[in-house]
């Protein structure tokens, strides 16, 4: 231990920490001064301002020029935090969820737009009713001496059915509504956005007689789902001439939508006066409008030849092919800037679309010579960045729970000893936070523990921020959130946790991953059909070597005997991982049985395990929905963009390739908190089973366990006894429960509270309270059991050793439905429970199974051959 009195103290104990950093040799000596002192000047050079409408902050240098790795700055952190004690304090600690509410702008009830110079006929300030804005509209008409109401807007006014019908009754309103035909006959455009119309025939019989209606707007009212399959039918039939229907074009679509996108045509300018102004049109954004044929002839050179951007993102376009759309934007003269989905309706590659369309200048907003540059096939324009939503009625520490991702930064403390089971998570300072994202960054920011004693408990974080190019004043001031990691570590999918990536890029990434899974089909692997003989050939017991408690005190049977060497066991029973290099550094022998079997990590490593499913089975009903994120991000943000668009739920759970008992497990819905936990650790993401079976309602799972006797032929039973591991708190969905242990997890052996049941209670009461055969369920999860050890012995022959005898725990937990699903494998399971507790068989007459015998009846199956209290599977 060094206490730091001077630089050279300093330098002595931070060596590591400041080569971990990256910050420049020359820094060091200011770093010192500034962290002896807690100097933080940075407010004197920079200043915090607000961006994307008050919703986002960045950050701006106001000092004169500032050279690259001139100066280092100390960042503070406002909130340190372990993720599962995230909600608590929020809300214990004073202040702290109002600063960060403010830090991340999540702080208002509303960002409203700018006002358009009608704030007299907003409806939001509750002054106004639909019948006076419907009047005042008339007035206006009549005063212009317009040919009636063009343009209307009746937007959350929660108008349900019967008030849209009371509209045109003459006792509501008898002196302007007796005009209501002659001043609405020639109505373009009607908005009912955000109301709370039910039936489709109320919107019909009231507006039908609108002959001259080219847009209808029913965005967010409820008919959208009552009616949803036939309502489009059924709104064109009744307007003839309507071109954009709920934000969409319609089959109908022509000049006046062409010219509405092009933002000719609006409230002040109704475009129904026949004068054609379609040619000044020169920026087109079509994105999102459901375009299934570009084939049209408003959208020709002739009619938009001044055209220079077009913009079709979002749309099927499914009607037009590759050649034919080429050949339709080809033609366009002034064309030179276009976003369109890559991958999409031009096919898969920007290269081939700039080699078809040569006069392009940008696409998606890059240069096409920077594309030829890169050779790049997928690319996409400056990325929207995603900004935190919440409801007005939202307590602000949700608010804040949703929007840290965007914010937090993790690091994981170690020393000589250990390395922490879970990432320390903090939210850097409003100066700190308000670095926004560049691929070209001008400053860089690292973690740094000042450990002023010289230990670790000592210890104060800090971020520290340097320039790394030149900084003129006014430059906005970023950082690289993915600093170091390229496209080998899935770059651009990793930077949909900040900002909107093109979600047809991600789905057609998924879609195909899927269709390969489900062509999967399951061939068993060819087997061997001599079974291991029992290893007792004489009177002399086996010398067994363990490390492992439970086995040393209740291995008592006279054939086996414990010894202290492994050079003279005749069976390794070990808790470790024994590879060759541990066996050459132990002296193991190729004769001695060992616990393990080679390449098992197919099954115990989660990432594995679910690959090895997968490359046997696909998609089997067993196995939820499994993503190793080191490799399949893409196809996981693809499986997440699609159940969103299908309005399916989106609760995933992720897992570390490689722990036991929960530790850094995480469930949540939030796409940016998936990605971002990459960063604590190689993962999986499982889609959660949102509705398990529940028991007293609670959420359970069993554990069973495994013998293996053989790969080649499989020679497998189960242990006639399981255990039910319960969570203790009642099962909930509520987004504030997600981060409570003992509502969504299990094993309690660690952490919580043990409540051991009997086995036989719970299947008996769990009969009871579901009207279910136990018997049936356990016949599923015995053949789920067994396909999943022939999916290894197929994928992995190499498994087979005939010196190998094994244990695994299995973990399952059951659907609503009763189905089995497949949680994990485990090596060398924790058998505490086995060995304390008598177990009286679930199924038969049998006695009693004796705790302390556990460990006699493993191994009397394994290694001599025996059937006591187990079943061949």
């Amino acid at each position: 231990m060094v206490e730091i009195k001077n630089y050279n103290d300093f330098l002595q104990v931070h060596s590591m920490l400041l080569a971990a950093t990256g910050l420049p040799q020359p820094l060091y000596p200011q770093l010192f001064r500034k962290l002896s002192s807690e100097t933080f000047d940075a407010g004197e050079f920079f200043q915090i301002e607000p961006s994307e409408d008050g919703r986002q902050r960045k950050l701006i240098q106001t000092s004169d020029f500032m050279p690259k790795n001139s100066n280092v700055f100390l960042v503070d952190h406002a909130w340190t935090f372990r993720l599962s004690d995230a909600p608590k304090q929020l809300e214990e600690v004073p202040g702290l969820v109002e600063r960060m509410a403010s830090l991340m702008c999540v702080d208002a009830d509303c960002h409203a737009d700018g006002g358009d110079g009608n704030e007299d006929l907003d409806n939001k300030n509750g002054k106004m009713t639909a019948e006076e804005i419907l009047e005042i509209e008339i007035c206006r008409a009549k005063e212009s001496g317009n040919d009636g109401v063009q343009w209307l807007e009746l937007e959350e006014f929660d108008i349900d059915d019967a008030k849209l019908l009371a509209l045109d009754l003459p006792t509501k309103c008898p002196v302007v509504l007796a005009l209501l035909p002659l001043y609405l006959s020639n109505l373009v455009a009607l908005s009912l956005l955000g109301n709370k119309i039910e039936k489709l025939e109320t919107v019909l019989e009231e507006i039908s007689k609108l002959k001259n209606l080219r847009a209808l707007w029913l965005n967010d009212n409820h008919v959208l789902k009552n009616c949803a399959s036939n309502m489009e039918e059924a709104v064109l039939q009744a307007f003839p001439k309507l071109e954009i229907f709920n934000s969409h074009f319609t089959c109908n679509y022509g000049e006046w939508a062409l010219g509405f996108c092009g933002e000719i045509y609006g409230k002040d300018n109704p475009g129904n006066d026949g004068e054609e102004q379609q040619p000044n049109i020169t920026s087109l954004d079509l994105s999102d409008r459901c375009i299934h044929n570009l084939n049209n002839k408003a959208l020709s050179p002739l009619k938009l030849p001044h055209l220079s951007h077009l913009n079709i993102r979002g749309n099927p376009i499914e009607e037009n092919s590759v050649p034919e759309l080429l050949e339709i934007l080809k033609n366009f003269p002034s064309l030179n800037s276009l976003e369109v989905d890559i991958p999409g309706p031009l096919g898969e590659s920007a290269l081939e679309i700039l080699d078809s369309l040569p006069n392009l200048f940008l696409l998606n907003g890059t240069k096409a010579t920077k594309i030829f540059d890169m050779d790049k096939h997928v690319v996409d324009s400056v990325l929207q960045p995603r900004l935190p939503e919440w409801n007005p009625d939202d307590p602000l520490a949700d608010r804040v729970l949703n929007a840290m991702w965007l914010y937090l930064m993790t690091y994981r403390l170690a020393d000589e000893e250990k390395i922490d089971e879970t990432s320390v998570c903090y939210v850097m300072d409003e100066l700190g936070s308000a670095l926004r994202h560049s691929d070209v960054p001008n400053f860089q920011v690292a973690p740094f523990l000042y450990m002023r004693d010289g230990n670790l408990s000592s210890a104060v974080s800090f971020s520290i921020l340097w320039p790394t190019q030149d900084v003129e004043k006014g430059d906005e001031c970023t950082r690289d959130f993915l600093l170091g990691i390229g496209e080998d570590k899935q770059r651009s999918a990793r930077l949909s946790a900040w900002f909107h990536t093109p979600k047809n890029y991600f789905i057609k990434g998924y879609e195909k991953y899927h269709q390969k899974l489900q062509s999967k089909r399951f061939t068993p692997p060819s087997m061997g059909s001599l079974k291991p003989s029992s290893l007792l050939c004489n009177q002399n017991p086996l010398q067994v070597y363990t490390d492992i408690p439970h086995v040393q005190e209740f291995l008592t049977r006279p054939e086996f005997a414990i010894t202290c060497e492994p050079k003279e066991a005749d069976i390794l029973w070990t808790s470790m991982q024994v590879d060759e290099e541990t066996k050459k550094a132990v002296g193991i022998r190729d004769d001695q049985y060992i616990n393990q079997f080679p390449h098992e990590a197919c099954l115990v490593m989660k990432h594995h395990l679910a690959e090895t499913m997968q490359e046997a089975h696909g998609t089997p009903e067993w196995l939820q929905p499994t993503y190793d994120l080191e490799s399949h991000l893409t196809e996981l943000i693809g499986d997440y963009y699609v159940r969103e668009r299908e309005g399916l739920d989106n609760l995933w759970i992720l897992k570390p390739w490689n722990m036991a008992r929960t530790i850094d497990t995480t469930i949540t819905s939030n796409l940016s908190a998936i990605i971002r936990l990459m960063e604590t650790g190689p993962k999986i993401c499982q889609k959660y089973i949102e509705h398990p079976s529940l028991f007293r309602g609670k959420k359970f799972d069993l554990r069973y366990i495994v013998l293996v006797r053989s790969i080649n032929p499989l020679d497998i039973f189960l242990a006639n006894v399981f255990w039910v591991r319960l969570s203790n708190n009642a099962y909930s969905l509520d987004e504030r429960s997600l981060y409570e242990y003992e509502t969504h997890f299990t094993v309690m052996n660690y952490r919580g509270v043990l409540n051991h049941l009997q086995t036989q209670e719970f299947v008996k009461e769990f009969e009871q309270e579901h009207q279910v055969k136990w018997l049936d369920i356990h016949q599923r999860i015995r053949n789920m059991i067994r396909s999943v050890f022939e999916a290894a012995v197929a994928v992995h022959p190499e498994m087979h050793s005939p010196k190998s005898r094994a244990i695994y725990g299995v973990d399952v937990m059951l659907d609503s439905s009763f189905c089995p699903k497949l949680l994990e494998v485990t090596y060398c399971p924790d058998c505490s429970r086995a060995c304390t507790y008598d177990m009286e068989p679930v199924f038969g007459e049998g006695a009693e199974v004796k705790g302390r015998d556990f460990f006699n009846n493993v191994f009397g199956c394994l290694f001599l051959n025996e059937t006591t209290n187990v079943t061949p599977l």
